[in-house]
């Protein structure tokens, strides 16, 4: 009771959403485990990792299937609709994936090439590393570790400090200067077994995602296996085993979106079928012969629809590379936030029209309901990013608020 879009999907993305309908019955075998249990099971990630689904957007010359932005929303958005949970972390793992452009090619080989476990973990800089001889000294605590029970590698966004070959903070710095130098983002990459996780992840949806926090004490990590944050805003250095020529941050929207967007779609498909069976309390007609409720129903599909267009639009021009720089930023953050705007007002719309049909933990509304909010709380699809594209339309800087 929707249109997904693209209108008209190219042969990739027939091939890959083919892909998603193969692995749909395991999925659906395991959902409700995975949302009793907090964690997505194994049987599900190798179904997913036998389709190479999880590996969809990193390059072919490091075991991935190089898909397009279109193609990969597109995959997310099946995904979405038949387990949120599950979408989200492949979505985390194909972000993530992205810094396999980054690495250097011999450490992307084996992370991404050689290991089929995701690589996922903690990209907001709640770290710190000490910079030392061929490397770095890192410990830390990061949240929201999406797909970690599942991870070879984990990545550490951490704030570097740099130091002297006595192994002190370096103050020459600061003797000649009247404000020292802000600290850097290092991304640090990590085997999961040098890590400590915490059971922590009790939310109201997205329950199956497992997005534990993860500890790491002193761990040294080797230079090559570590990326500059300062890079990620960046195109990645042109060279042949390079999948996208797209910067790091412009991708994790469409991950974010991607999902919202699914999981409007599943509650718009949800409605239909309760609406003409459910009759309200003291009435005697159902809710679908309802005015208000008809109307409710299109003007929640219309938000939907308006949300799908603007990000496969915004997808359209990642790919064409027609726009670049701060320019394409701006677009595909306004596309992202709009539509996770529209979708959490669709589904606001619908659990509200439903009434106390939508309530109960095994309904597809309530469960629409829950992780729908959780989605539309990361920062990529926060209201700030109007605020950051307004600012740049009125000529200023493109800035990350929060």
């Amino acid at each position: 009771m929707f249109w997904p879009g693209p209108a008209h999907p190219d042969d990739e993305t027939r091939h890959w959403l083919a892909r998603v309908e193969k692995v749909a019955p395991v999925l659906v075998q395991h959902r409700e485990q995975a949302e009793q249990e907090r964690m997505t099971p194994p049987d599900v990630i190798d179904a997913l990792r036998e389709q190479n689904i999880h590996r969809m957007w990193v390059s072919p010359a490091f075991g991935g299937g190089g898909v397009s932005v279109r193609t990969g929303s597109a995959v997310l958005q099946a995904l979405t609709r038949i387990d949120a949970s599950v979408a989200w972390q492949m979505g985390v793992q194909g972000v993530i994936g992205r810094m396999s452009d980054y690495l250097p090619e011999q450490t992307a080989g084996r992370m991404f090439r050689e290991s089929d476990g995701l690589v996922v973990g903690g990209i907001n800089p709640s770290g710190h590393a000490e910079a030392v001889p061929g490397g770095y000294r890192v410990r830390g605590r990061w949240s929201f570790a999406s797909g970690s029970t599942h991870a070879d590698w984990l990545v550490c966004a951490s704030l570097v400090t740099e130091t002297s070959a006595a192994g002190e903070v370096a103050a020459g710095s600061k003797a000649n200067s009247s404000a020292p130098a802000p600290p850097t983002t290092r991304m640090m990459f990590v085997p999961r077994d040098a890590v400590r996780f915490t059971d922590d992840w009790f939310t109201i949806g997205l329950r199956g995602t497992g997005s534990v926090s993860f500890t790491v004490d002193d761990l040294f990590v080797p230079e090559e296996h570590t990326v500059d944050g300062g890079l990620l805003r960046r195109l990645p250095a042109a060279r042949p085993s390079r999948g996208y020529p797209i910067a790091y941050y412009d991708f994790g929207p469409f991950t974010t979106a991607s999902t919202a967007l699914g999981i409007a779609q599943d509650a718009l498909s949800a409605f239909p079928g309760l609406a003409v069976s459910a009759v309200p309390a003291r009435g005697t007609e159902t809710l679908a012969s309802s005015h208000t409720v008809q109307a409710g129903l299109a003007r929640a599909a219309a938000l939907v629809r308006a949300g799908e267009l603007l990000l496969d639009d915004a997808a359209g021009h990642a790919s064409a590379r027609l726009i670049g720089g701060e320019k394409l930023s701006a677009l595909i953050r306004l596309a992202a936030t709009a539509a996770g705007e529209n979708t959490l007002k669709a589904v606001d719309t619908l659990h509200g029209l439903a009434g106390t049909r939508a309530l109960g933990a095994a309904g597809r509304l309530d469960r629409c309901f829950r992780d729908i909010h959780t989605v539309v709380a990361h920062i990529t699809l926060a209201p700030t990013n109007f605020e950051m594209v307004g600012s740049y339309l009125l000529g200023g800087s493109l800035l990350m608020r929060r």
